[in-house]
């Protein structure tokens, strides 16, 4: 009889406990896929009951995520000391954030303000690097995926050429037999063919030929990895926050310096940043050789998936030919913010080759410009990188005859006529990627009409220096040709762009005199210089530099 009573006596403890619990609290917060609801039930400040859900996360990987949190966090009774799960941080962050939200718990901001600091003999400089890959793999036809990527790096160096800000972003042009809904694809030049995964769900739905239309369209809407935002995720993070990272890192080194880092503390297999769960012999043995300090030192990017070198972007081939391309800041003004932009032009030409073969090419213009506190240019940095097919009669081209296992007429000894076919292989692939050049880094070899490419854009940044980006923007409407977006000149011969000319007064005529002359265009299918000043200064970031 007592046994009796005593297990009634906990039943009834049990069901006042039950009922003493608050009513589920929810919430809501972005995961991998897509949303993760939380329900939380609260005893007191402790979590008493928990309900993770997320119908769009992976269910292998995400899923099991969220079983893991939920019995981690009863455990605990908090959110306090929970960790994330590895291979899914970005699901493990969507759960934390859904929690939190459930009990009414202010996230902390993941913007903090730029951290001012002084320095001396400031100069600044743009780096290309143009990065071949052979993958990610092949298309469920067997048809390999080929990519290339076009990293820019924006840098701002101290008399000590030491990093005081940078900018990185990437270009990545793909094969569209990829399966990602947000590719920069192309299925090569106009008339090409190649296997399509439209609806990005791995299997492929037919052939799609590369039209003049689509080649324009394509183009003009492809869009860089930062551009991408949060639709570009990582393990971490997305791919913005995790190259934020990186660069927070390689804040006031010099480039060897950056090289040691990334030597001492990244993967020699995929130049990923190492980390406690590596499994690859050789990232044990290096991640083994650190200390613990080392260890805590690369903590906030020990979760990266991104490289810092390796096939989807040199990096840091990137940050030093920016440094090596440096030019003096000459405005004494201290830097309030910093920007990058790249944009891409297609072009339906130059022309035809002797056989009547159309010539197409496209152009990556990238700017990087600092500003003052009013939004003034302190410095502005400009380049373009052409890629056309080797069918055009120039020696110094940067060639892209197709992908892999695709063909187009070849002028190999630019003499304006056409010496055969070439046959794209993977070697020359890589080997025609691997060797592009800037416009800038042509130099004396790319001749304008007053002087070098080189020489007419430095004159058009110095114009610019002390301007505003929508200063820049208006000059360039009121003295900009509507024809071919070259200066206007008194000698033009096009109606519209003596109407224009005529419409200035005699002041303004001399206003743009130092620059009649260049026949580079700001804005046609040689390159949207404007439009990548104008996108650098949308994104700019504060960098509070005080010159000293």
């Amino acid at each position: 009889m007592k046994k009796l009573l005593a297990i009634l006596l906990c039943m009834a403890m049990l069901c006042t406990a039950s009922f003493s619990l608050a009513e589920p609290l929810t919430g809501e917060a972005d995961g991998y896929g897509g949303p993760i609801q939380a329900e939380v039930t609260l005893d007191g400040d402790k979590i008493a009951a928990l309900k993770l859900t997320g119908d769009k996360e992976t269910p292998s990987l995400g899923g099991v995520a969220l079983e893991k949190l939920t019995e981690a966090i009863l455990a605990s009774g908090t959110l306090e000391g929970v960790d994330v799960v590895t291979g899914a941080t970005w699901t493990s962050k969507g759960a934390f954030a859904a929690i939190k939200k459930a009990m009414g718990v202010e996230e902390e901001s993941a913007q903090t303000a730029a951290e001012a600091v002084s320095a001396t003999g400031l100069s600044h400089g743009l780096g290309l690097a143009s990065t071949p890959r052979l993958g990610p793999g092949k298309d469920d036809q067997g048809m390999p995926v080929y990519s290339f990527n076009e990293v820019v790096a924006y840098v701002i160096t101290d008399a000590e050429q030491r990093i005081v800000d940078l900018e990185v972003d990437i270009l990545e042009i793909i094969t569209p037999n990829h399966d990602a809904a947000d590719d920069n694809y192309i299925a090569g030049w106009p008339g090409s063919t190649y296997n399509d995964d439209h609806d990005a769900d791995g299997k492929v739905d037919g052939v799609i030929e590369e039209t003049t239309e689509t080649f324009v369209n394509n183009l003009t809407n492809w869009a860089t990895k930062r551009d991408k935002g949060d639709a570009y995720k990582m393990n971490s993070g997305t791919w913005e926050q995790e190259m934020d990272a990186y660069e927070s890192i390689f804040k006031g080194m010099t480039i060897s310096e950056v090289k040691d880092w990334v030597a001492k503390y990244c993967s020699d297999l995929n130049g990923r940043a190492l980390h406690s769960t590596v499994t690859k012999e050789a990232d044990v043995t290096k991640w083994n050789a650190l200390t613990d300090e080392e260890k805590a030192a690369i903590d906030a990017v020990s979760a990266a998936t991104m490289s810092v070198n390796d096939a989807h972007g040199d990096i840091i081939a990137a940050i030093e030919n920016a440094i090596n391309n440096q030019q003096p800041i000459t405005v004494d003004s201290d830097i309030a913010s910093m920007g990058l932009g790249v944009v891409v032009t297609p072009r339906l030409g130059p022309g035809k080759d002797d056989q009547g073969v159309p010539v197409y090419s496209f152009n990556v213009v990238m700017a990087g410009s600092c500003y003052d506190a009013e939004g003034k240019t302190v410095a502005l940095a400009a380049d373009v990188l052409e890629i056309i097919t080797p069918n055009h009669d120039g020696a110094d081209d940067n060639v892209f005859t197709g992908w892999p296992g695709q063909s187009y007429n070849n002028d190999a000894d630019a003499d304006g006529k056409v010496d055969g076919v070439l046959a794209q292989t993977e070697d020359t692939f890589v080997e025609q990627i691997k060797g592009y050049t800037t416009k800038r880094s042509l130099g004396d070899k790319y001749k304008m009409n007053s002087g070098t490419w080189k020489q007419e854009m430095e004159t058009f940044e110095a114009y610019f220096t002390g301007k505003t980006a929508d200063e820049i923007s208006a000059f360039f409407t009121a003295y900009g040709s509507d024809v071919n977006g070259r200066i206007l000149r008194g000698t033009s011969d096009k109606e519209a762009d003596v109407t224009k000319w005529n419409a200035l007064t005699s002041e303004q005529q001399a206003e743009v005199d130092a620059l009649s002359g260049a026949t580079m265009s700001l804005r046609d299918g040689h390159g949207d210089i404007l439009g990548a000043i104008e996108k650098a200064w949308k994104n700019a970031k504060a960098c509070l530099i005080n010159v000293k």
